[in-house]
């Protein structure tokens, strides 16, 4: 009986997990892709346009912490004359923005 309830919990964790990385990967859809592009490259229009460097290369993410993903998130981002050149991102809760980061960390090659 012990071994069912641990294949049960097992399931339930993997199902948790999924439903979090479907939530992350839906949100990166709806938030950042139009400029990150699909896979974090930045070779959207709007990706080139901004200079937004591959989130997909792994010294590019070791340029920035999670703690200042989030702030850019929270935040935008301003560029070096003070414009915009990221929006924060509004309706996303504080723990879909955690999952985002982490989303983000995947998207290393």
């Amino acid at each position: 009986m012990k071994i069912v309830h641990q294949i049960l919990a097992g399931a339930a964790l993997c199902a948790a997990l999924a439903a979090f990385g479907a939530d992350a990967a839906a949100n990166w859809k709806e938030h950042c892709s139009k400029c990150h592009g699909d896979t974090g490259k930045g070779d959207t229009k709007m990706g080139k346009k901004l200079s937004i460097a591959d989130l997909t290369d792994p010294a590019v993410q070791a340029k920035f912490t999670d703690e200042a993903a989030m702030k850019a998130m929270k935040e935008g981002i301003k560029d070096k004359s003070d414009k915009v050149a990221m929006k924060p991102i509004e309706n996303v809760s504080e723990a879909d923005m955690k999952a985002l980061v982490a989303y983000v960390r995947t998207l290393k090659k």
